[in-house]
């Protein structure tokens, strides 16, 4: 089964578990130029060009979390490709899985702009940029 937190409970969860692993499932430039919340290790999900899928997705992770007890966090632009990414570690025998809502940008708002609503950064939570 895959848990839902928003920013802060999943932040919480960061800071009170130290076996747990934050995985940014956005591409490369996301990563890197919009930010990240600095603990995160990048394992896109889906990458340029094309928006294609990453084929070695699970096993990347699985390079950086081998325990497949760990609660493993993903996260996204706004919540949708964590949640397609989770689906995946779940089928590859993972047991703690948590997709946080709002993603790192958040929802679009009534002028197609993120970061207004919520999200990571907008919650004030910690990040950085590459």
């Amino acid at each position: 089964m895959i848990e839902n937190l928003d920013p802060k409970q999943a932040w919480a969860l960061l800071q009170d578990n130290p076996a747990a692993v934050l995985i940014d499932v956005r591409t490369a430039i996301e990563h890197g130029f919009v930010g990240h919340p600095p603990q995160a290790i990048h394992v896109a999900w889906k990458e340029f060009p094309g928006m294609q899928l990453n084929t070695a997705f699970v096993e990347q992770v699985q390079q950086h979390a081998p325990d497949k007890s760990a609660p493993i966090l993903l996260l996204c632009r706004s919540g949708v490709r964590s949640v397609d990414a989770a689906k995946a570690l779940e089928a590859a025998g993972y047991q703690h899985l948590v997709n946080i809502l709002e993603g790192f940008e958040g929802p679009l708002d009534e002028h197609k702009h993120r970061g207004t609503l919520g999200g990571w950064r907008f919650h004030g939570l910690p990040w950085e940029q590459s």
